[in-house]
């Protein structure tokens, strides 16, 4: 994997979820256990770095005392479960899938560039995290190996963890980070 820049990865960013009612955050992970720090990235902590944020729901008038809004308010070992590890493979055509709501890859045919230059884009978001980032997912996709999502089967299926009525996310984890990207929709 290439190392990555600031402003690689904020353009990569901000471009990929340009269309998509996002929330894209890194929180530094501070725990063994990841899920508390996802539930801290949730409420809006800092990025470590200072790269970009992506918040469609920052003024959102619902957030009024609840700052992980969207996201609903959930014990550890409620999100836990509804997180499952995915291969790299799958994190990064999920990455490009959460482009828009409904969480498929037919939505890449919005963007200008080619299907090459997105997947280029996706892999510059994800050098940020490195070799050694494990992903994890609440969307339900499975390929036929494990680990493994499959974009080509029809229908959507995930774990909700948000308010709305359609949420689908990728984690990142890695020994100092903890990466969200996460799309909803309220039909």
């Amino acid at each position: 994997m290439h190392s990555v820049d600031q402003a690689s990865w904020d353009a990569a960013v901000r471009h990929l979820y340009r269309d998509a009612t996002a929330y894209v955050a890194t929180g530094a992970r501070r725990h063994e256990d990841w899920v508390l720090d996802f539930l801290a990235v949730t409420a809006r902590v800092p990025d470590p770095r200072g790269w970009a944020v992506v918040d469609d729901t920052a003024r959102d008038p619902d957030r009024e005392g609840f700052p992980a809004h969207p996201f609903a308010v959930h014990p550890p070992g409620y999100v836990a479960p509804r997180l499952r590890e995915i291969d790299r493979d799958s994190a990064e055509d999920l990455l490009l899938a959460l482009t828009e709501e409904g969480c498929t890859l037919s939505d890449l045919r919005h963007f200008d560039e080619s299907p090459d230059e997105l997947r280029a884009m996706a892999r510059t978001v994800l050098a940020r995290y490195g070799d050694e980032a494990t992903y994890h997912t609440n969307v339900s996709k499975q390929g036929s190996a494990p680990g493994t999502l499959d974009f080509t089967l029809e229908g959507l299926g995930y774990s909700p963890l948000s308010t709305l009525v359609e949420d689908c996310g990728r984690v990142v984890v890695t020994d100092t980070e903890v990466g969200l990207f996460w799309t909803f929709a309220d039909y």
